[in-house]
């Protein structure tokens, strides 16, 4: 299966960064914006499953933060479930600054701030 990841980063001075994440996964095409200056609701207990997607085969996923207020047990069951979605070539992304998610994710892109006021996105393997 074809997988394939691009990604744009920007900011201006001191604020927050936007990133669009574009990637290929088999032969469709997703891309996904994160806009600071965006509100949402949050959404919770989102899943793969065929009753919750209305019978929809769903393979790909992301997860926007959320794990901050998470304790150390509560974080372990989460990155367990979420590790168990990514099976069966299903995509699944985590968008986080929780250090402790770093030694759990086997594949990372890592957006960090430069002084320039840019940002540097970098491809980490485990």
């Amino acid at each position: 299966m074809q997988r394939q990841i691009s990604v744009k980063s920007w900011n201006a001075n001191d604020t927050p960064t936007t990133v669009e994440l574009t990637f290929v996964n088999g032969n469709k095409q997703y891309t996904v914006k994160r806009n600071p200056e965006y509100e949402r609701k949050k959404a919770r207990g989102n899943g793969f499953t065929k009753q919750s997607a209305g019978g929809i085969k769903m393979e790909t996923m992301f997860v926007d933060e959320g794990f901050g207020s998470l304790d150390e047990e509560t974080l372990r069951q989460a990155m367990q479930a979420l590790s168990g979605l990514s099976e069966n070539n299903r995509l699944v992304g985590i968008i986080s600054h929780v250090a402790e998610l770093r030694s759990e994710i086997d594949k990372q892109l890592v957006v960090t701030k430069e002084k320039s006021g840019g940002s540097k996105v970098e491809l980490k393997l485990n």
